[in-house]
């Protein structure tokens, strides 16, 4: 049985450990900001006033806890996609979306869930996911965004503080674990009976489900955000009209969007007449988001069947991006270990598609399949001078130093890197894998240290620089170093419990 975020919220609910703000560092200044949107003035675009009753139940301090919470597990859960070009791509559009909106203090972090379904969710402390199926449901880029902004509405709304303030909820302990269980019926409503296992559960489900009020806030706030960040606002009306449409991909029931998300006749209308008047712009999609949905097709059910529909497209010249086709189709063979046919892929993609990082990176990756150990070292250095910030392409020759042993190199390449990712906890992970290679526990119990640290996750932290001060090697300095961060996250763990 596929548990999903499931897994997620029990596990949050159950551990109450909460670790220290990242977010706020986690992610470079969005690329892209926009220009600031200006309101029509033969319409008026003003949001309703709800009221701030939120803050009393849920403070931001509360908020941002409660996010971390959720970002713990779900930065090792197997239910959400792990793969970085896909997660970059999804937080760079969605920080993009973030510098458009008003509200520039709340941080924010997109997640993508392994999950079919056509449902997205936001939850308090700016956490955001995304289904898979609603991503490869939209059509344009335009289309994703605007949901993505939607979401960001309801986020910056506080709308799930607002439904909590509504139950007069009084303990941040009873509102942690009633926003995580709601996670749950957020992501998969289809699975939240199950793992909502009290009726009493159930019933705030059911009394805190997102408002018509609530509703029409977040597009109208979306739509803004869609416009100062650049995108074709026609997209969000086109979305609704396709959700509404939803059985052809649902078989026979709405997707699960629209039933955390009621959608009505007068929401379509509303958003659609704002959209006539705004200025028209046609946006055409970026190519990551063409690569993103072919790689997701790809990497989804049967890889033969993905081959075939691939090909099938490319012979019928069916497709909005040609490239992409052929990208799919090499992640496929790839995927299936059919080599020399994902060789000749990547070969028409060198030939015919202008240069990418992830073209980079998925020729790379097949050098290492195929055990070329020499020339997958030279495309990633090759690579990394094109995109020298590049996590994928960091991420892959790091590993690959590992895997053949050259600790040595591992090493100096994620100390050359780590100045633009000093959050990364992955970057934690290989320096820890290589100090241990090297029998440098002290290191090596650091690494992996701050690695937990990273990943929301304090209390593992702690054992792992306890461990380090305890290891026999490290000379005085390096013994100062982890003596005087184990103060440090012993001191956060103590605020941690205060203010819980």
């Amino acid at each position: 049985m596929k548990l999903k975020t499931i897994v997620i919220a029990i596990l949050l609910i159950t551990n109450s450990t909460l670790a220290p703000n990242l977010w706020a560092q986690s992610y470079d200044e969005p690329v892209l900001t926009g220009k600031p949107y200006e309101a029509p003035r033969s319409f008026d675009l003003s949001l309703p006033e709800l009221g701030d009753v939120s803050q009393t139940v849920l403070t931001p301090l509360d908020e941002r806890r409660i996010g971390e919470q959720i970002m713990r597990d779900v930065s090792t859960s197997d239910e959400v996609v792990q793969d970085v070009e896909i997660i970059d791509y999804l937080n760079n559009l969605g920080n993009r979306l973030v510098s458009a909106s008003s509200d520039k203090q709340q941080k924010f972090n997109f997640f993508v869930v392994q999950d079919n379904s056509i449902n997205a969710f936001a939850m308090p402390g700016g956490v955001v996911g995304v289904h898979t199926g609603l991503i490869l449901a939209t059509n344009t880029e335009s289309e994703l965004a605007s949901v993505l902004g939607h979401e960001i509405g309801h986020v910056t709304q506080h709308h799930m503080a607002r439904m909590l303030a509504s139950q007069k909820y009084d303990t941040f302990k009873n509102i942690a674990g009633i926003a995580l269980a709601l996670l749950v019926a957020r992501a998969n409503p289809d699975l939240a009976s199950g793992a909502l296992t009290t009726a009493s559960a159930v019933g705030i489900q059911n009394q805190l489900d997102y408002t018509r009020d609530h509703e029409r806030e977040a597009d109208r706030v979306g739509l803004q955000i869609l416009d100062s960040g650049g995108f074709d606002v026609r997209a969000m009306p086109a979305f609704f009209t396709t959700l509404q449409r939803g059985t052809r991909f649902a078989e026979g029931s709405a997707p699960s969007f629209l039933r955390t998300h009621p959608l009505t006749s007068e929401r379509i209308a509303d958003v659609t007449n704002r959209v006539s008047q705004m200025t028209y712009r046609q946006v055409p999609d970026s190519v990551e988001f063409q690569y993103v949905r072919a790689k997701l097709i790809a990497n989804n059910g049967s890889a033969d069947t993905n081959i075939q529909v691939f090909e099938q497209n490319i012979r019928e010249h069916k497709y909005t991006n040609e490239a992409a086709e052929h990208y799919g189709l090499a992640v496929a063979y790839l995927r299936k270990n059919a080599l020399p046919q994902a060789e000749k892929e990547v070969a028409w993609l060198k030939k015919n598609a202008p240069q990418h990082a992830m073209l980079e990176n998925l020729s790379a990756r097949l050098q290492v399949v195929e055990n070329n150990p020499q020339q997958a070292a030279k495309q990633y250095a090759a690579a990394l001078k094109l995109y020298p910030d590049n996590r994928a392409l960091i991420y892959g020759y790091a590993n690959h130093f590992l895997a053949i042993k050259q600790s040595d190199n591992a090493i100096k390449l994620i100390k050359e890197k780590q100045g633009l990712y000093p959050n990364d906890a992955q970057f934690y992970d290989v320096l820890a894998k290589a100090y241990t290679m090297q029998n440098k526990l002290l290191l090596s119990y650091q690494a992996q240290g701050e690695a937990y640290f990273r990943k929301y996750d304090l209390a593992r932290a702690i054992e792992q620089m306890e461990l380090a001060v305890k290891a026999n090697d490290g000379d005085f300095y390096q013994k100062s170093i982890v003596e005087a961060r184990l103060t440090e996250l012993r001191r956060m763990q103590g605020d941690v419990k205060k203010g819980s």
